[in-house]
């Protein structure tokens, strides 16, 4: 979880590889109407999230019977995102990643500069502005990401004991 240029994406991959697991990306969840809404640098509301966040648990409830790891990239900016999504499992755990409003802007300017990503670097200060930190949250751990992706995921592995 995190804001928009965290590297949810890259990390969660990575994650899910050496898990074992299946990896899902929450942006492919969000619906046409949003994906433009943000394209056109407009900010989500809680209504405009509710569908996308229902859908993700019901992917988690899907998944919930399966032995093999689940990862999914998802921005979860909201303690009420987190704990609907926790409905679904007690033991579903949270991975945040953070880093410097600096870093992430550079990322995203990179990620805009060799793709066409629909998130655009205005809504950085939205999401930073709605973005709920997690400490103290159960099964919740935080993670800089000023490090590589491949060592980050490994540290996270760690901590999760996996």
């Amino acid at each position: 979880m995190g804001v928009s240029g965290c590297g949810k994406t890259t990390v969660g991959r990575l994650l899910a590889d050496l898990l074992g697991g299946r990896f899902i990306d929450g942006d492919d969840f969000h619906s046409p109407k949003s994906i433009a809404k943000m394209h056109s640098g407009v900010p989500l509301t809680d209504d405009d999230r509710h569908q996308w966040l229902e859908q993700l648990a019901a992917q988690i409830e899907q998944h919930s019977s399966d032995v093999s790891p689940l990862v999914i990239a998802c921005s979860a900016l909201k303690q009420s995102y987190r704990d609907r999504l926790r409905r679904t499992r007690d033991d579903l755990a949270f991975v945040h990643l953070e880093g410097s409003k600096k870093l992430l802007l550079e990322r995203l300017q990179h990620r805009a500069s060799r793709e066409n990503h629909f998130m655009p670097t205005t809504l950085l200060d939205s999401q930073l502005e709605t973005l709920e930190n997690p400490e103290g949250e159960p099964l919740t751990w935080s993670f800089q990401i000023d490090e590589n992706p491949v060592q980050l995921a490994n540290r996270i592995v760690r901590q999760l004991g996996a």
